[in-house]
């Protein structure tokens, strides 16, 4: 490489050669090096002869837009070397079929021959990367060529360790009681009232819009299907109180307010098993006051996995097992979506195919239009308000507009609806709110132990594990962290909720990191790939969570114009969070890569310094898992089901065995948190 960077920098590189043909281009190069002192003039007619006579017997096109002809002889005192860059590419018969137009012309005497293959791998390694072949495209100036191949240099340097992965402040409590609850209120405390202040924008509105719908159709969806399958003790009506009140609650007092709490499917699995045991049980009248004292024995655990720090466990789990959590979440809202516009399929009602078809248009409307706005943030139309404005309000503009064309094209035979109906019957005595706790025998208050184990371990998992993807160093939040004390606030919500006989409410990931997108500022990278954009800034603040929340309980009082909302709209907004919540998951563009030609692979951290073999043994693994996970929900076996939160919990050990079969530093670039700080170079 110093030979080839020397020799450039040195003046021989010829940029925007027009010339057609070999002969052209083997003549021009050669009257360069004659010009510029490198090669003797009584040797020009020789060194051209040589060098086509090489390129009849054996063409030196390599593919990748590059030619490297060469001659070798006694006659030659002095080795040289020139790059020319063809002003247009030219069809030499590459075996790729690309047009060349990059030539590496080599001469010099016989001895060098081994040199020379040295550098013919230097030239194949050169081009072979596209960050580089893109820069050698544009640059104008012999300096750029030599600033190119040096940052090429900066970018495969390959014996830096990789960087050790980085426990956060968050995670680094003392192994003392409350030390980590203190520590996150210590850290948090001094931003409450700026989180006020801060949510005080233009974006707010935006985000408190799309979250509102965004948050309230999986309360109304998960609260029917609970209603469905526990004869109406928890219900639609309990779901949407507990959403608004938890969800105010703790955006108050959280340490970290971005999080989203609600109904997940995991948890909606994990309630209607303990209803069927209750009935196998023939415990059906006490299922209430059995579920209150699950919570409560669930509650009491949380708190004490939070005073004894116990979310300092999280630093075991990495980024292999956040994608496969993150995926799956996001995999759920996007089934519940397709489920819901199958079963409009396989029953239409009265409204028969039409309406059907029309649920598909609304669905697929609603998600394209969304999408499509999302995309204007980077587009070249409009001022820049516009952009941002379309951006942001995109979910709610693409809403509304479904709303139209829905009552536009159908009625209220072809239109399903949210249904949220009237007040649900509990098993509640006397008409009290309070669940009766007192009417449960003692041997099943100690029973309820068991199930509240493996709800602890669901809760503990989804609150931290979501925490940590909140808090990526993607996001760039500036506020601190807040584990320990946050997983105590969700003890304490999850007992009053079970005193209620409201369902538990836990954060909800794609909900979370949807509202984390939504309050983000971001700008376009120049030169990755794809038009990727990176967010340089995260409004955080309290204001926007408590607001979605109040507006959700107001709808209680305001049920009868959510008749005017078609259920398939609110599953073209599940498809949006689903598939924005995948967008930007490392593992999903690893999935890619099993399709692409591998000299085409994303330049970044691990791809340049982790074999392709490896690289996708670390995926397969980590499909593998998914699928697991996804069966598993799906499972028609209930005592399968209700272990869920011990597969996830397992993810750790699995992740911790690939250290026995993957090279230490490859598990490390593919596993790390976030790229190393000098990646940014390769798109200077």
């Amino acid at each position: 490489m110093k030979t080839l960077f020397q020799a450039i920098s040195g003046g021989s590189c010829l940029l925007n050669l027009d010339a057609r043909s070999m002969e052209e281009i083997i003549e021009g190069a050669v009257e360069f090096l004659v010009q510029t002192g490198r090669l003797p003039e009584s040797q020009q007619a020789g060194v051209i002869e040589g060098v086509l006579e090489r390129e009849k017997m054996v063409p030196t096109v390599i593919g990748q837009a590059c030619a490297v002809p060469h001659f070798y002889s006694e006659s030659i005192a002095e080795p040289a070397m020139v790059f020319v860059r063809l002003r247009h590419g030219a069809n030499l018969g590459a075996p790729d079929g690309i047009a060349t137009r990059f030539i590496f012309l080599l001469i010099g005497s016989e001895q060098q021959t081994l040199q020379h293959l040295d550098t013919l791998s230097l030239i194949a390694r050169l081009m072979s990367d596209n960050v580089f072949h893109f820069e050698l495209t544009y640059a104008k100036t012999q300096q750029d060529v030599t600033d190119a191949m040096e940052r090429h240099i900066n970018r495969n340097v390959l014996a830096a360790p990789p960087k050790p992965r980085e426990v956060t402040d968050g995670l680094k409590s003392a192994p003392r009681p409350f030390a980590g609850i203190k520590a996150d209120i210590k850290r948090r405390i001094p931003h409450y009232i700026a989180d006020f202040k801060d949510g005080l924008r233009a974006k707010s509105i935006a985000s408190i819009v799309f979250m509102f719908f965004a948050c309230l159709a999986p309360a109304i969806t998960f609260g029917g299907l609970l209603g469905d399958n526990t004869d109406g003790a928890i219900g639609t009506q309990e779901m949407l109180i507990s959403t608004a009140v938890c969800g105010v609650v703790y955006a108050l007092v959280s340490g970290q307010p971005l999080i989203i709490l609600g109904g997940i499917g995991p948890m909606l699995i994990f309630t209607i098993i303990l209803y069927q045991l209750c009935q196998d049980m023939e415990q059906g009248d006490n299922f209430l006051g059995i579920y209150g004292w699950v919570g409560i024995w669930t509650a009491c655990l949380t708190c004490l996995l939070a005073i004894g720090n116990a979310s300092n466990l999280m630093k075991y789990f990495t980024r292999f097992t956040d994608e496969i959590f993150s995926a799956l979440m996001s995999l759920i809202f996007i089934y519940k979506a397709v489920e819901g516009i199958i079963e409009t399929f396989e029953n239409p009602g009265s409204g028969g195919t039409e309406k059907a078809l029309l649920a598909l248009i609304l669905a697929i409307g609603t998600f394209y239009i969304a999408m499509s706005l999302a995309r204007f943030r980077s587009s070249i139309y409009l001022f820049p308000w516009m952009r941002e404005f379309l951006a942001d309000f995109g979910p709610s503009i693409a809403l509304a507009c479904m709303i139209a064309v829905a009552w536009w094209l159908g009625d209220a035979s072809t239109v399903d609806t949210l249904a949220v109906g009237g007040a649900t019957e509990t098993a509640k005595e006397g008409g009290s709110w309070f669940v009766n706790l007192g009417q449960v025998p003692l041997h099943l208050k100690l029973i309820a132990i068991g199930p509240a184990i493996l709800a602890t371990v669901l809760i503990f998992l989804s609150q931290n594990i979501t925490a940590r993807l909140v808090n990526s160093p993607g996001n760039h939040l500036v506020k601190g962290e807040s584990y320990h004390w946050d997983l105590a606030v969700i003890g304490g919500l999850v007992g009053l909720c079970s005193l209620f006989g409201w369902p538990w409410m836990v954060a909800a990931t794609v909900r979370s990191l949807a509202h984390v997108r939504s309050l983000a500022i971001t700008e376009e990278v120049v030169g990755k790939e794809n038009h990727q954009t990176e967010i340089i800034h995260v409004i955080e603040n309290r204001v926007t969570a408590v607001a979605i929340h109040i507006l959700i309980g107001l709808t209680l009082l305001a049920l009868s114009l959510l008749q005017y909302v078609p259920m398939a709209a609110l599953y073209g907004i599940f498809l949006f969070m689903g598939f924005v919540s995948l967008k930007g998951i490392q593992f999903i563009e690893r999935l890619g890569y099993w399709l692409m030609d591998s000299a085409l692979y994303p330049v970044n951290h691990y791809t340049r310094r982790v074999p392709t073999r490896t690289i996708h043994l670390f995926t397969l693994v980590q499909l593998i898992c998914l699928i697991v996970l996804c069966v598993v929900n799906l499972s028609p076996s209930n005592p399968v089901k209700i272990m869920f939160p011990i597969f996830i919990a397992c993810l750790v050990p699995v992740r911790a065995l690939l250290g026995r079969f993957i090279d230490k530093d490859h598990l490390a670039y593919l596993d790390a948190d976030e790229e190393p700080d000098d990646e940014g170079l390769h798109w200077v």
